[in-house]
């Protein structure tokens, strides 16, 4: 089966080192097996994605080298076929409008006992209807545990139940909710390989989850680890001094290619080279499994 894998960037700023390097190894990962790159803008917030931001992230990855395969999909022409699967979660009675504030949630909410993520309570489960207040939809998830195979960390097993608890599929402002698009649309362009920071690794046994009951087969999940500052904190598109805008003054996208490569243990040492030429000795066991520190120069 041919591989095909994804970057799917929102348009809330301009892309930092830590995205490019999310990209650069997705691309790398299913070139390296002859599959196919796909591009999608991920713009179902309305409140924080700008078209401008998408048309910089295109350009940004194609200076960089990393080319798509076919036209880009753009979430926010894509509400009707989410409806679609929306309704046929709701047909199956999975799921239960949620009226919780903010500060209903965190007030309710408890901690997971490892990593401090909060589980949703079930607060509004089996509270009655409120007609004429907005309310967010949520998805029952049964005391199952999910176990699967990542391609880089292994063996992971999440219990719905406790580790995640009923997760929103649609906002109460109408939005869509990640967790339901993003397996939507894997689903219809068969992507069976995403490529994504670690920090994404909880979301996975969710769509798997969710891809079962609309009847998706699950892509291979691959998490790679995050790329931190000197200070230790995790790059956002707040970091100006590693985002596109700034590196792009600075350095040629093979010095910036050569500089993760390095990074990341696929270069010995720092090298000016494309990602073309990182295709034939590609390796995730080159990857390491420990976040990496990059400092700003």
């Amino acid at each position: 089966m041919k591989t095909v894998g994804r970057f799917a960037p929102s348009p809330t700023g301009r892309m930092h080192l830590g995205n490019v390097l999310s990209a650069l190894l997705s691309w790398l990962s299913a070139k390296s097996k002859g599959g196919e790159w796909l591009l999608r803008i991920e713009d179902i917030d309305p409140q924080r994605s700008r078209r401008e931001y998408a048309q910089w992230l295109m350009d940004d990855l194609a200076w960089l080298g990393l080319t798509w395969d076919g036209e880009p999909v753009c979430q926010s022409e894509r509400s009707d076929i989410y409806e679609h699967y929306f309704r046929q979660l709701l047909r199956q009675g999975l799921t239960y409008p949620c009226y919780c504030t903010r500060a209903d949630l965190l007030a309710t909410q408890a901690p997971h006992e490892s990593d401090g993520r909060v589980v949703y309570a079930g607060t509004c489960r089996n509270r009655p209807r409120q007609s004429g207040v907005p309310a967010a939809t949520r998805l029952i998830v049964p005391d199952r545990d999910i176990t699967f195979t990542d391609g880089h960390y292994g063996r992971q097993t999440v219990n719905l139940a406790r580790q995640v608890g009923d997760f929103i599929i649609r906002r109460k402002d109408g939005a869509w909710a990640y967790q339901l698009a993003v397996v939507v649309d894997d689903g219809l362009t068969g992507v069976n390989e995403v490529v994504r920071g670690r920090d994404l690794l909880l979301s996975s046994p969710q769509q798997i989850y969710v891809a079962e009951l609309l009847g998706f087969t699950p892509p291979r999940f691959i998490h790679l680890p995050l790329l931190l500052g000197d200070s230790g904190q995790r790059l956002s598109k707040r970091d100006r001094s590693l985002d596109m805008e700034h590196l792009r003054l600075r350095y040629t996208p093979e010095e910036i290619i050569g500089r993760l490569a390095f990074t990341t243990g696929l270069l010995s040492e720092p090298q000016v080279v494309s990602p073309e030429q990182l295709l034939s000795d590609f390796s995730w066991d080159s990857v390491p499994l420990n976040d990496l520190t990059v400092a700003a120069e």
